[in-house]
């Protein structure tokens, strides 16, 4: 009996240092990620790596909800903000412009910010800003106030857009896609139901516009709740932070990746712009298509939203596939397809076909969930995915500006639908074309010659 008591403790003491040695030379694991413990049960590391694993879920899944209802909601009142701030149509194809216009110049800027206070810190920021943004809104007495608070909302949007994939592909390196599609479903979803259920809502409240757009401000509120307790660690969350549980992967991560040297990032960038312009034309534009071809307000907007919720089962799904093939380049052909046949009936039969079109296009809008699942995919390393991701969104919302606003001026100059439609359906075709380039299977660390992360030690 006393052999095997030595023995057991001889045992003990060698999984004890073993365990300590392990701890000491290998990197931290990512949160969530399984430790080894030597109780029974779940130590108090593993227990608040867990919680907080499941605080990220909410605050994803809260931040993409409130990602797009500050656009989807004024494209469902826009005439009636036109009408009561007195805009032109020029004027109103301006105000759908100022989405891609704030993303694209405030999304450059979320890098350096997400290094300074670490990404928790800006999507938390970002959530307020959203807050006050459309708090402010309705209570503008003119368009350059309108503007100026919309600008604001618009600005913790942009933030929360660059930096959502670097909090997925940080938090949870082996799930992109899943994570991805799940924030992708929770944006389209976020989306549609502000685009159906506003103008109800509307009537619901007395009629006002300005209270219509208000109530979206307690949504944004609540997504501000559970970043707050994320923001107090930034090594934590800091992109590049070697000690980050968090972290993509082991070591450190390669820097001065020059970006614009990858076509991969060009092409990534240019399918993004271009899919945003066919959105953000959408979302702005889509319910005055069908009123103007006599389908009534309501049923306007529900047509939008119906083109927003398929984004909701597509979003998750998508993403999903994306990450099991090499090339990416046949689901942006199938998407594009179905926008060019949405659009050559929305030309032809907008009110006979109304809920195919809707639908049809739908699909081709989750072109978007796919671009965010491609910058996970086109970088190997936490580092390549901030920078990539900034420059594909900053320079494709960049590219995307002058779409809404475009269609608003031929729309206005040639009384019609018929101009604004042929150019939504001709600038589809570029968009498949740089969509297949960006599909394929290579990443812009090797197309830039950056070194590999390096190799886990132990």
């Amino acid at each position: 009996m006393m052999r095997t008591m030595a023995s057991e403790e001889k045992t003990t003491t060698t999984r004890t240092t073993t365990s300590a040695t392990t701890r000491t030379t290998m990197p931290k694991q990512p949160t969530g990620a399984p430790t080894e413990t030597t109780g029974p049960g779940p130590g108090p590391q593993q227990r608040t790596r867990a919680w907080a694993t499941r605080l990220v879920v909410v605050g994803i899944v809260l931040a993409a909800l409130n990602l797009r209802p500050a656009i989807t909601s004024l494209g469902a009142l826009l005439e009636e903000v036109r009408d009561g701030l007195g805009m032109s149509g020029t004027l109103a194809g301006l105000l759908t412009s100022v989405p891609p216009l704030c993303f694209a110049i405030f999304g450059v800027t979320a890098p350096r910010l997400a290094r300074r206070f670490g990404p928790a810190a800006v999507v938390c920021a970002g959530m307020v800003a959203i807050t006050a943004g459309l708090a402010l809104r309705p209570f503008a007495g003119n368009t350059a106030v309108f503007l100026a608070a919309s600008a604001l909302a618009l600005m913790g949007i942009a933030l929360s857009n660059v930096l959502m994939p670097v909090i997925v592909k940080r938090w949870f390196p082996d799930r992109v896609g899943s994570m991805t599609g799940l924030y992708s479903m929770a944006l389209a979803l976020g989306t549609s139901t502000a685009a159906a259920v506003t103008v109800p809502m509307t009537g619901a409240l007395g009629g006002s516009w300005r209270a219509g757009l208000a109530v979206w401000a307690a949504l944004a509120a609540a997504a501000v709740l559970p970043w707050l307790p994320l923001v107090r660690d930034r090594d934590r969350a800091r992109p590049g932070a070697t000690t980050a549980p968090a972290g993509p992967g082991p070591g450190p991560e390669p820097d001065g990746l020059r970006i614009t040297r990858s076509r991969t990032a060009w092409a990534l960038a240019l399918f993004f712009g271009l899919q945003a312009t066919a959105a953000y034309i959408t979302m702005g534009w889509m319910p005055q298509i069908f009123r103007d071809a006599g389908v009534p307000a309501g049923t306007a907007g529900v047509l939008l939203a119906v083109t927003m919720v398929m984004g909701v089962p597509l979003a998750f799904v998508i993403p999903r596939l994306a990450t099991r093939l090499p090339q990416q380049g046949p689901i942006v052909i199938a998407l594009g397809a179905c926008g060019l046949i949405g659009y050559a009936g929305l030309y032809a039969a907008p009110a006979a076909g109304a809920w195919v079109w809707a639908l049809l296009l739908g699909i081709s809008n989750c072109s978007f969930p796919l671009a965010l699942t491609m910058v996970g995919m086109r970088a190997r390393s936490g580092a390549g995915v901030v920078k990539l991701s900034a420059f594909a969104q900053s320079t494709g919302y960049l590219l995307s500006i002058p779409g809404p606003l475009l269609v608003g001026m031929l729309y206005q100059h040639s009384g019609g639908w018929d101009l604004p439609i042929a150019l939504m359906a001709a600038l589809m075709v570029p968009q498949i074309a740089v969509g297949v380039l960006a599909g394929r299977n290579r990443t812009v660390e090797s197309e830039c010659g950056a070194p590999a992360p390096a190799p886990a030690t132990g």
